[in-house]
């Protein structure tokens, strides 16, 4: 199951100072969809939009078909979006399974829980043969797939994530990459918030770039990786 979130409009303020300044953009469902964008471009308060931790004070949020802009963040997750964070973020005196359980917290059938956790194995052999070690002792990158894997566990139609490549070596960014192909490969649709372009633009197939809270380029990743706009965000 998948499922495409629109943005139409979207103005978002802290402190009445507009922070996002009429955002449109479309994921789209079953692909990859990225939003490229410098440090202090919006891209964070963005996401917190979507989650409704930050609300719009303008604007519309559709996910599914579904208008979405003044839900709680309680019911935007219920609804199928799930949030890999920056920074990884795992409960380090937890185990690897502990934390993936956690990620189906909502979920009342045993059975379906384990069902998807050793779907999750499937997908990460290494968290398979580590599933009782504490997380906090793992490498930055195997944290990266338990933080991944924590949120499929909710079989989300909407994979959010933020920042995938911060604190990585270019090795373990480029597994991670690889990773969410695969993950899109099996029919989720997933909205990539990054600053590392080249890596994002080669899985993704549609893209945005963030400047200063506004939109001010947009096309397929081809089109992207040619466009002044790009370089301008990041350097200009």
């Amino acid at each position: 199951m998948t499922a495409g979130l629109d943005l139409e409009g979207v103005y978002t303020a802290y402190d009445k100072a507009d922070v996002l300044e009429g955002v449109s953009l479309k994921v789209e469902p079953g692909r990859i969809t990225c939003l490229l964008g410098s440090n202090g471009s919006g891209k964070t308060t963005l996401i917190r939009s979507i989650l409704g931790l930050t609300p719009s004070r303008a604007g519309h949020i559709r996910f599914d078909g579904t208008d979405i802009t003044a839900l709680p963040t309680h019911k935007v997750i219920a609804a199928g979006i799930a949030c890999i964070p920056e920074g990884r973020k795992v409960f380090p005196k937890l185990t690897v399974e502990e934390n993936l359980r956690l990620g189906a917290y909502q979920e009342t059938s045993n059975a379906v829980t384990h069902e998807r956790i050793e779907e999750i194995y499937g997908i990460f052999p290494r968290l398979a043969e580590r599933r009782l070690q504490l997380a906090g002792t793992m490498s930055g990158g195997e944290q990266a797939m338990v933080s991944i894997g924590r949120g499929l566990m909710r079989a989300p139609k909407l994979l959010l994530i933020d920042e995938p490549s911060l604190g990585l070596s270019p090795i373990l960014v480029k597994e991670n990459f690889n990773i969410i192909r695969q993950i899109n490969e099996r029919g989720i649709t997933v909205f990539l918030v990054e600053q590392n372009v080249h890596q994002t633009l080669a899985i993704s197939h549609r893209g945005y770039v963030l400047s200063k809270g506004r939109v001010v380029a947009s096309g397929t990743s081809s089109e992207l990786a040619s466009r002044n706009e790009v370089r301008d965000a990041y350097f200009g």
